[in-house]
């Protein structure tokens, strides 16, 4: 059982770690733009972990004890909630955080800077369309690229 205990650096050195690897990368994910992880690739996935496995040196060093990963994992998990928590009472920090949706279509017709600017490529926006059953944009009254990087679409109700 020695080693498991024995940590390589004072337990609050893990929170601070972990906490800001947290925002760090929370910051570096929200400046990637809202098509960033929207729907995983197998590009993204593999991101993903590799972004994981560097980021376990900047959160734990050294530290090969069962506790320093414990500690900082408790501490991501407590942040994580906390800013959870901020951003169900506190519109302004919630939108800082998730971002705001993007119009990229209107009444019909296509906002071509928006696609451009969101990277979301024309083949992209068209699969959007036919998930929803339509054939092109011209029944949309409005598609949105949300946040969570989904694309939305509200269509004109039948007369």
């Amino acid at each position: 059982m020695k080693g498991l205990f024995d940590l390589a650096m004072p337990w609050w050195a893990f929170t601070l770690r972990g906490v800001v690897v947290y925002l760090v990368v929370l910051l570096l994910l929200r400046l990637s733009g809202k098509r960033a992880f929207g729907d995983l690739s197998a590009f993204d996935i593999v991101v993903l972990m590799v972004v994981g496995g560097l980021l376990r040196t900047a959160i734990i060093g050294e530290d090969h004890s069962l506790l320093g990963p414990l500690i900082a994992v408790a501490s991501i998990l407590a942040l994580n909630k906390l800013i959870g928590w901020i951003s169900a009472r506190w519109h302004g920090f919630n939108r800082w955080i998730e971002g705001s949706p993007t119009v990229l279509a209107r009444d019909g017709r296509r906002d071509l800077q928006a696609l451009r600017r969101c990277d979301v490529a024309g083949t992209e926006f068209e699969r959007a369309l036919h998930a929803h059953g339509l054939e092109d944009e011209s029944s949309v009254v409005l598609a949105r690229l949300e946040p969570n990087g989904k694309i939305t679409l509200i269509r004109r109700q039948p007369e």
